[in-house]
């Protein structure tokens, strides 16, 4: 934790993961697009406000991104003002982003010619576990590399893990979107049934959440999907876009994964209904209001 790092991307995730590094490394710098976000991180944590991705690359040693999609990746790696051209002699960048397997692929070859590591490691535990510094993390890329930083990730992950080659944590994090997308959808199913057969819900998932069919978002999310707050957690927009990246894949090698298929559909119904910035347990609100 004795190295400079840079931190580009304050959103609902990336300004908590910064402020939890920020504790443990007084040499954090810190770039977002919008400024003012940069502003009120520094109201809260410690660190530097870069105003150039210029900057937070002279800067640093470790640069960890954590921003919205594949594009956004290649902005500000290889972009007319990306890091690529400024990074140090020995830097590490470290990618949060839940993109593609290929664009892992992509910037880890470009990277390489530089000499730079590009370690792909996509998290999972939503905004509350980057709140809480409980994220799991996947991650793939140079196994040296991933443990050089490996306790600088563990400042806001309760798990991290080294899952292969470049591209193998986004393909672990594709794996943990169907598995939510299935567990969200049954939950809201189940929620939906207990009511139309009159039994008291609150009472159902208490009793349920003790056994076999207990999961986090069940633990997490019943409680809100009951008081109809979906004002909150991990956006609509963002799961479909992570599941049309795992539709391509599943496309692309062939494989079936029907109901993710179906689920995503479900959430484009409710991106119609203008609740793209709902949180996914939001498919209740599909059954009942939508429906």
């Amino acid at each position: 934790m004795n190295k400079a790092l840079g931190f580009i991307g304050l959103g609902v995730m990336g300004f908590p993961m910064a402020g939890h590094l920020s504790m443990q490394n007084k040499n954090i710098f810190v770039f977002n697009r919008t400024n003012e976000k940069s502003k009120a991180w520094n109201k809260k944590y410690n660190g530097t406000i870069c105003n150039s991705l210029e900057d937070v690359a002279k800067s640093s040693d470790v640069i960890i991104l954590c921003v919205g999609n594949d594009n956004d990746v290649r902005k500000i790696i290889c972009g007319d003002c990306g890091i690529i051209n400024y990074l140090k002699q020995g830097s590490i960048i470290v990618d949060h982003t839940t993109t593609s397997a290929e664009l892992s692929e992509e910037m880890n070859k470009l990277l390489s010619t530089k000499n730079i590591p590009y370690i792909d490691a996509p998290v999972s535990g939503g905004e509350a576990g980057a709140q809480k510094g409980q994220l799991s993390i996947m991650a793939g890329g140079d196994k040296e590399s991933y443990d050089l930083v490996k306790k600088i990730l563990a400042s806001y992950s309760k798990h991290t893990k080294y899952m292969g080659p470049s591209g193998s944590g986004q393909l672990t994090k594709m794996v943990n979107q169907i598995c939510i997308a299935g567990l969200i959808q049954a939950l809201a199913e189940g929620i939906n049934f207990s009511k139309k057969v009159g039994l008291n819900s609150a009472d159902v998932l208490e009793v349920v959440s003790k056994g076999a069919a207990q999961s986090w978002q069940m633990e997490n999310r019943w409680k809100s999907m009951l008081e109809d707050d979906y004002d909150h957690g991990f956006a609509v927009d963002l799961m479909r876009k992570d599941l049309d990246i795992v539709i391509n894949k599943a496309k692309e090698q062939n494989i079936s994964i029907d109901i993710t298929k179906t689920i995503n559909d479900f959430y484009k119904d409710i991106q119609k209904a203008e609740g793209g910035r709902w949180d996914t347990s939001s498919l209740l609100r599909r059954l009942e209001k939508l429906t």
